[in-house]
């Protein structure tokens, strides 16, 4: 890997391009979910990851994807995933005084919702976990500065969706952008203890549910 301040300059200004390109789509638009998750959001988000390895001459296994720590990976997913599911059906129970699926699915069905959150969770943890986070690490070598701030800055980005697509209320947008560092920083510990994205990516999916349940 490169030297310490070129990756954490690397880092911040895929971080930077993305707020504020993120955010303004947040802003201004609205696509269909299938559309924004399938097409634009890979897109904007992982062209420029491919772009920064390119200069960094870096391989894909900088990033995590690897054949190494298969079943390490799923089992510490598996492990946290399932604290996640719980904690969303303890939210959906809450909120609706009974566990209510429906109200947040709508009409799609469970494989639809699936691979969406598929989709999302590729994109997310490729660049947050598998690029930002180890830019970081390499660069601070503590890995609880670089999980806090990566996590921040994760749950930070995701914050629009709650207020100008769901409509969430203060309470709602805090929650939901603590719930969302919560995961962030729970991903990160993940993927640092297997070196491996799709512990990530495999926690990331069970996560979308009590997002689906929360929201």
């Amino acid at each position: 890997m490169p030297k310490k301040t070129v990756v954490f300059k690397h880092a911040i200004v895929l971080y930077t391009y993305l707020f504020c390109v993120w955010g303004l789509y947040r802003l201004l638009f609205q696509l269909p979910e299938n559309i924004e998750d399938l097409l634009l959001k890979p897109v904007l988000w992982l062209a420029p990851v491919l772009f920064l390895l390119s200069k960094e001459k870096a391989r894909l296994s900088s990033i995590g994807f690897s054949l190494k720590n298969i079943f390490p990976s799923i089992y510490f997913a598996l492990s946290l995933g399932v604290a996640f599911a719980i904690e969303g059906l303890v939210i959906n129970y809450f909120k609706y005084g009974h566990l209510n699926f429906e109200a947040n699915l709508g009409s799609n069905t469970f494989f639809y919702a699936l691979g969406l959150a598929v989709a999302v969770a590729f994109t997310e943890e490729i660049v947050f976990r598998g690029y930002i986070f180890t830019r970081l690490l390499h660069a601070l070598k503590k890995e609880l500065n670089a999980n806090l701030i990566t996590s921040f800055g994760y749950a930070l980005i995701n914050l629009p969706i709650a207020i100008f697509v769901w409509k969430s209320g203060p309470q709602g947008s805090v929650t939901y952008f603590l719930l969302t560092f919560m995961f962030g920083v729970g991903a990160a510990f993940v993927f640092a203890r297997s070196k491996n994205i799709l512990a990530a990516i495999l926690l990331h999916i069970f996560w979308e549910w009590p997002i689906i349940l929360f929201r």
